[in-house]
Parts: C-alpha cells; structure tokens; sequence
C-alpha cells in the first residue's frame, strides 16, 4: 500500500515537472527570404522580446533563441537600441511541452511592427501546437519543441516580411 501511494506521488510530481517551465534547449529557427531581407524597406529596427508566461526559469535561454531566429532570418536588418527606432515587438504566452501520451508542444506569442512615429504597421498572433509520438530512441520532448519553433516563427516571419512601407 506504501509503495502504491509513493509511486503515485512520484508520478504527480513528474506530471508537475512535465507541465512547468521548459527546460528543453532547442534550436534557433533561420529562415531567411532573398526577397525580403528586412521588413517594410526599413534597415534599423529595435527588437523588444518580452516573455508574459506564468512560469519564466527559462526565460534567458527561450528569449534568445526567439531574439537569434529573428536575427539571423533578417539578415538585411541592423538591430538598434535607440528608442526612437521602427520597434518590432514580441510578447510570448506560452512555451511549452509536455507528455500526456503523445508529446504536446505549445508556443504562443504576440507581434507588433511599428513605425519610428510609435504607428502600429502589423499586430498579429502567431501560434503552433504539435502533438508527436513518443518514438524510442529520439528525444521527443526535443523534437517536438523545434517542430513547434519552427511552425511558429515561419509563421511570424510570413507576417513581418508583409509589413507596408515604414518610410
């Protein structure tokens, strides 16, 4: 009966780890297009990631890979800090895997492009949510996470590369 209730608990807490913060290291997603380099014929922009999710220990590491995406996807952009520059902005809601069965990655966030004016040019959501097997002898909770990156900053990039004119 003891090692029933233990098990049961040590089961609870993994269910907890599962569904908090993730720790899972993935990726940058580079998906540059020759056509647009930098969007809205703007070359200076300010880049302004804020991370809104209940749970933040990974919050560094999880900006930064959304921060490298972005850079490396623009590559005709130079990234500024002055606050008088075009902004584009990211507020992230939900970064997340966990196994209920499958392997279920979730990433949510927020867009907005404006002008140096403070004009919004584009405000978009841009979201993903992967279910994936959980195959032997791959890492899944990994797998999972970069499929949902990618979905989401393809998704992103799409929306900024069709931002009008900034000038």
């Amino acid at each position: 009966m003891r090692t029933k209730a233990l098990a049961s608990c040590f089961a609870a807490f993994l269910a907890g780890l599962a569904t908090s913060g993730c720790s899972v290291t993935v990726a940058p997603v580079v998906a540059p297009d020759p056509q647009v380099a930098c969007p809205g014929g703007v070359t200076a922009w300010r880049l302004e990631i804020a991370d809104q999710r209940a749970e933040r220990s990974d919050s560094p590491k999880v900006v930064e890979t959304i921060r490298q995406s972005l850079v490396r996807s623009l590559p005709g952009c130079h990234w500024v800090s002055q606050a008088g520059a075009p902004l584009i902005g990211i507020e992230l809601h939900r970064f997340s895997v966990k196994q209920d069965g499958n392997w279920e990655a979730a990433i949510e966030w927020s867009v907005v492009a404006r002008d140096a004016g403070g004009r919004t040019l584009t405000e978009f959501q841009a979201e993903s949510l992967i279910s994936r097997p959980n195959y032997r002898g791959v890492d899944n909770e990994k797998a999972a996470l970069q499929e949902a990156l990618d979905q989401v900053m393809r998704r992103t990039l799409t929306g900024l590369r069709s931002v009008p004119s900034a000038r």
